[in-house]
């Protein structure tokens, strides 16, 4: 089995190299660093350091916390935080910057695995969210490097793909990987595929433990006062394709019913910025760039009009019924600027992404069907009616417009949205309690001893 999968890595890299160099001809980012795929480029200086995963922006951010942590504890310890996108690798070097090394991680494919041990030498892998890399995870087994499974998630549907893939590392995940679970739930499909279950602990989800910036809701206010004046402000965040057009129809909804609104589009990929303002164009809608007017987040907007219908000038007061946010990084900043959120990638069958985010800045949140990338939180919040689905377009723009004219609605839906992040805090601590004895080299199964098998929340 292991040897056909290797087979099938070494056929499918050439077609994967293909595509990452035809995207860098709209996206030079892929180009960058491309040799780290392979895993050439730099290590850290000192042998044995901790390597932490994350596979894009999403992640990239649920690990700021981590991070933190881990630099705090072990100062003298180098840190290697890896991810898959350039979009990750970009979020990931606006974060950490002192003392951590921000790289791709290697194709799995034998070659490139060994060459990135060499250059990282871990004393322990922290892979979050639960990827599932076959050799990687060999690799890990061979060279005796403890292998921590954080904030790990398997959803029912996935089950029978993990099971066909844990065969292939069966006594790696029997014996040498620490599960540290989202769920209950998780837990029990981790041990359905073959977890050993004294090492597979349940300790929530460390995206509830994000630390906001000191300063993000004065951002968000200036964010307002400079693209929205008086007017009500939405932000369909993290859009794919499909749901910025649904996005115009909600937002068309909304004015239809006499509400003066300003819709923030925020889509997920950088690629997809000229594409989404041509779409916007072509509806005929007037539109503003923040990339047109970056930096300039507070004070009096420039004189004149600045948003021609269509053309997408710099940002001028309550100009333009759309700003398309064509940068990276300020997604929460506008979160935190706006009346109502709606999460995106849920529209369509993306899985959905960070429902906390808006709710970490107490404004409420919508949610499209599609949540299985985080079913058990998205359940929760929907259950305490921290977030609203809706199923559609039309649905979207419905309750987005009874929610901009009812200011109490909001407020009471943005409280309960900050109870519950508050009553789910702690994962951090207990993912920490089973990573001491790892990074210090003792046998993880005597954290069960001091260590909460279950915990608060999803």
């Amino acid at each position: 089995m292991r040897l056909l999968y290797v087979l099938i890595a070494y056929l499918l890299a050439p077609v994967v190299c293909g595509v990452m160099l035809w995207r860098g001809f709209r996206d030079r980012s892929h180009w960058q660093n491309f040799g780290e795929r392979f895993g050439f480029g730099p290590g850290p200086a000192l042998a044995g350091s901790i390597w932490v995963h994350a596979v894009s922006v999403g992640e990239v951010q649920a690990a700021a916390s981590l991070v933190r942590e881990l630099r705090a504890r072990y100062p003298d310890v180098p840190l290697v935080v890896t991810t898959v996108t350039p979009t990750g690798a970009q979020r990931a070097r606006e974060l950490f910057r002192d003392g951590v090394l921000v790289r791709y991680v290697a194709y799995d494919l034998p070659g490139s695995v060994r060459r990135f041990f060499d250059r990282v030498r871990p004393r322990v892998a922290i892979i979050l969210e639960t990827e599932l890399w076959p050799t990687l995870y060999h690799e890990c087994g061979r060279r005796r490097v403890p292998l921590v499974l954080a904030s790990a998630r398997i959803s029912p549907r996935s089950v029978g793909r993990y099971r066909r893939l844990a065969s292939l590392f069966r006594e790696t995940l029997s014996h040498g990987i620490v599960i540290a679970a989202q769920s209950d739930g998780d837990a029990e499909r981790f041990r359905s595929i073959g977890a050993n279950p004294a090492r597979t602990h349940v300790t929530g989800n460390i995206k509830f433990d994000f630390a906001l910036p000191p300063d993000i809701h004065e951002r968000g206010a200036a964010l307002r006062r400079r693209y929205a004046g008086e007017r009500a402000v939405w932000v369909a965040g993290s859009t794919h394709e499909g749901e910025e057009d649904a996005a115009l129809d909600a937002h068309a909804a909304v004015r239809a019913a006499g509400i003066d609104a300003l819709l923030v589009l925020v889509p997920r990929h950088p690629n997809r910025f000229a594409e989404v303002a041509g779409r916007l164009q072509e509806r005929g809608v007037a539109f503003m760039r923040r990339s047109a007017d970056h930096g300039r987040a507070g004070g009096p907007p420039p004189p004149g009009n600045g948003a021609r219908r269509g053309h997408g000038g710099p940002a001028g007061g309550d100009s333009g019924e759309v700003l398309l946010v064509d940068t990276l990084g300020e997604l929460l900043a506008f979160y935190a600027a706006a009346d109502v959120a709606f999460v995106a990638g849920s529209l369509v069958p993306i899985g959905g992404h960070n429902l906390l985010e808006p709710l970490s800045v107490g404004v409420p949140a919508l949610s499209g069907p599609y949540v299985f990338n985080a079913e058990d939180i998205a359940q929760l919040l929907v259950d305490r009616q921290a977030v609203t689905k809706v199923q559609d377009a039309a649905e979207l723009g419905s309750t987005l417009a009874a929610l901009l004219v009812d200011e109490p609605r909001r407020h009471r839906l943005g409280q309960q949205g900050l109870a519950v992040l508050a009553e789910n805090r702690g994962a951090l601590a207990r993912l920490m309690a089973l990573l001491e004895p790892v990074i210090e080299g003792r046998d993880p199964v005597v954290a069960r001893a001091g260590t909460p098998q279950t915990a608060a929340g999803p």
